[in-house]
């Protein structure tokens, strides 16, 4: 079988923004709908893998676009893994216009496989004989020209931006809260002028822990000292805690790291 899965969509006028472009979170979505196409057409599916309580969970997301697709258009997304090890499995994704060609971007993604009952990491290579090594291709195979996951570090300065109540709407199949619904909820902490003066280049959100139905979140921001032409912050570092004021715990924990990246 192919190593690699291309799946396709069209650019709807229900998922974009006031600007007439793709919402990151739609985006978001599709690259996890690729991913999940091309794990179920190998058996790795969490279909499959539900039957054994195994089930995937997303560690960690960069998106990096020169621009984002506008409404109406055709967009492929292919999809690979890129590594496997014993915890982690590393998986690309290259996004393009189908109609032309050109590139919008790519993406990283790092992955988990957890156990359902006891929510703990499962050993990949243990499972069904390493047969996910079959579905290998490495970067010297299939390069992806970005850079992989960086790391946030919140300074003293970093300020508390707000607290979320979390609702239904906001947690998936899995029984927490959503990959996709975090990143739009950091995408709402910015005013409309930057969504409209600004586009996102480079997107990285790193999942620590799980938030569940009814935990409020709270988000601490930092923006860089590097600037825009325009003087705004060229990125933006942002932390999620949830369980922030509680007696034993006042600062919370942290559960999500982000950083937005502004061209």
């Amino acid at each position: 079988m192919e190593k690699i899965e291309t799946y396709s969509f069209r650019v709807e006028p229900f998922h974009v923004d006031f600007t007439g472009h793709l919402f990151l979170g739609v985006l978001g979505n599709h690259l996890l709908n690729a991913a999940g196409h091309h794990s179920h057409n190998r058996g790795w599916g969490i279909d499959h893998l539900n039957q054994a309580h195994y089930t995937w969970v997303l560690s960690r997301l960069s998106i990096e676009l020169t621009e984002m697709p506008a409404q109406y258009e055709h967009v492929e997304v292919e999809t690979w893994v890129e590594s496997v090890m014993k915890l982690f499995t590393e998986r690309n994704f290259l996004i393009r216009n189908a109609d032309d060609g050109r590139i919008y971007g790519y993406a990283r993604s790092i992955w988990a496989m957890i156990d359902t009952a006891t929510r703990q990491p499962s050993d990949l290579l243990a499972l069904k004989g390493g047969d996910i090594l079959n579905y290998v291709l490495t970067s010297e195979e299939k390069p992806c020209p970005i850079a992989k996951h960086g790391r946030v570090r919140l300074s003293p300065a970093a300020q508390q931006l707000a607290t979320i109540d979390t609702h239904y709407s906001d947690v998936d199949i899995n029984g927490h809260i959503n990959s996709v619904k975090y990143i739009e909820h950091i995408l709402d902490l910015f005013p409309r002028q930057t969504h409209e003066q600004h586009r996102i280049r480079r997107f990285e959100i790193a999942y620590k822990a799980e938030a569940f139905l009814g935990e409020p979140l709270t988000f601490i921001s930092e923006p860089s000292a590097e600037l825009l032409p325009d003087g705004e912050a060229a990125s933006t570092q942002i932390e999620i805690r949830k369980n922030v004021g509680l007696a034993d715990k006042p600062a919370g924990e942290s559960i999500v790291t982000a950083h937005v990246f502004w061209a």
